[in-house]
């Protein structure tokens, strides 16, 4: 007994202790490797700051083999090994005994400390958030005629714990003002409060419920949480904050909630209604969840950055409000903490990318049907108008580049404004000015040519009439358009 005992002592003498990926190998790997390859930065998407993330490897593949030290790509590597790229190419070698830290930490299995195994891994998250649902077991209680549900005796119990008695049950006017605010943000009214008094059937608490849940109030309450995840605004943000018509998206949502519309439905239809075979109007409004992003109306912006923004807006506030989950960080590096890549942040982005923006006509058939005859009539209008006029966009570029600055001064402060601006910084209202601008000053081409004589000057003078009424006529029929 006492050799054995002797040859233990002399073996644990010999051997050497285990290596502590925190307390040594972490620190040696920040001070030579994370300058490449650490949470900011991954060359080759190799991370070396984190266990987890070593095991996980490169682009390239594994780069330890747990107990298997000679055979792992980074020692090969660290040691400059014949035939591999030496590491780190820059900055000072790791000295011998760090070399041999690394090695004895992999030889025995390269573990990962306790402290990221709580954390969410890749591949495969272990994380609770991550795991199906499933129901708990009821806990035992002392006294289970007290509980009604079973979310009662989860309640219960820790109540008993504690050496707490559950409190009275509430009076009738306290549980309906309870349920009265919590089901549709209102109080119940005087009325409402003595019906329920007088009620002495034994379900009357749940005819008040019913009644709360078939309120149109129900949905207002109810919608105005699921519209801040939605981001809704009626207004489109930045400086300008112009407004925005998609109040109808909100009515939308305040009618699903107030149908018991199904989750699942509730989901595709806001993601991808416009896609569903024969989709309806509805469930195309439903796809307004993904136009409530900001929209930039200032002049001289980059369009394609505002409409970049835009995605990236639509792909977060996917992740965030039907994940749970910050895929927002994969934008710039794969997460830290979140089972999530970088190029899987990009796949889910390219499917946003891959969409239009188009605007929808929500008026009824009968106010389509006229509004079509009236575009077509002014259409009609319009082409008579330009065979007079003979302008065009090149012609009125022209006209804008022969203007002096002498000329500017001449016209309303309002146009030379929209003049100083450069051509892709105006507005469509901008645009629709100056050539409202444009047209005034052609019309003195007409004007000019009737001093030609009594034969042009009354052809002049039917052109310029037949102008400005037909002017009168696109006006008058655009408004009515609208």
């Amino acid at each position: 007994m006492r050799s054995l005992l002797l040859a233990g002592l002399l073996l644990t003498i010999a051997s050497p202790a285990l290596a502590d990926f925190e307390r040594e190998v972490r620190p040696l790997l920040v001070k030579h490797c994370v300058a490449c390859h650490g949470s900011k930065l991954q060359r080759s998407s190799l991370r070396l700051d984190r266990a987890t993330a070593i095991h996980t490897g490169s682009e390239n593949g594994a780069v330890i083999l747990p107990g298997k030290s000679k055979e792992s790509l980074l020692v090969k590597m660290v040691e400059g090994a014949t035939g591999v790229k030496q590491m780190p190419p820059k900055g000072p070698r790791l000295s011998a005994s760090e070399v041999a830290l690394l090695r004895r930490w992999i030889d025995d299995g390269a573990k990962i400390p306790a402290s990221e195994k709580l954390a969410v891994t890749r591949p495969g998250a272990s994380h609770w958030a991550f795991q199906p649902v499933r129901r708990p077991h009821l806990p035992s209680v002392k006294d289970s005629s007290w509980a009604r549900t079973p979310v009662d005796r989860f309640i219960l119990a820790r109540l008993e714990k504690e050496g707490i008695r559950p409190s009275p049950e509430a009076d009738r006017v306290t549980l309906l003002r309870r349920a009265s605010l919590d089901l549709i943000g209102l109080p119940p009214t005087i009325d409402e409060v003595e019906a329920f008094l007088a009620d002495a059937r034994p379900d009357a608490y749940e005819r008040q419920i019913d009644r709360l849940l078939s309120s149109p109030h129900y949905g207002e309450r109810w919608g105005r949480h699921w519209l801040d995840q939605a981001r809704y605004a009626d207004s489109n943000g930045y400086s300008i904050d112009a407004p925005r018509s998609i109040w109808k998206y909100r009515d939308w949502v305040i009618g699903a909630i107030n149908a018991d519309l199904p989750f699942d439905r509730f989901t595709v239809e806001q993601l991808a209604g416009d896609l569903l075979p024969g989709a309806t109007m509805e469930q195309k409004v439903a796809t307004g969840f993904h136009r409530n992003t900001q929209i930039n109306e200032e002049g001289g912006i980059d369009l394609e950055q505002f409409r970049v923004e835009a995605i990236v807006d639509r792909t977060n506030t996917t992740g965030s409000v039907w994940l749970g989950l910050t895929v927002g960080c994969a934008q710039c590096h794969d997460h830290k903490y979140d089972p999530i890549a970088q190029k899987e942040y990009y796949q889910l982005y390219a499917f946003f990318n891959n969409s239009d923006d188009p605007h929808l006509d929500i008026a009824t058939d009968d106010v389509l049907s006229r509004r079509r005859k009236t575009e077509a009539e002014i259409k009609r209008l319009e082409t008579e108008l330009f065979a007079i006029e003979h302008l065009s966009e090149k012609s009125l570029e022209k006209w804008e580049g022969s203007l002096s600055a002498e000329t500017r001064k001449t016209f309303p402060p309002r146009i030379q404004a929209i003049l100083a601006l450069p051509v892709n910084g105006r507005s469509k209202s901008q645009e629709q000015s100056l050539w409202t601008a444009y047209r005034r000053a052609d019309q003195l081409r007409h004007v000019a040519g009737s001093f030609a004589g009594p034969i042009a000057l009354a052809a002049q003078s039917h052109l310029l009439s037949r102008r400005v009424a037909l002017e009168k006529q696109i006006a008058l029929r655009k408004k009515t358009a609208q």
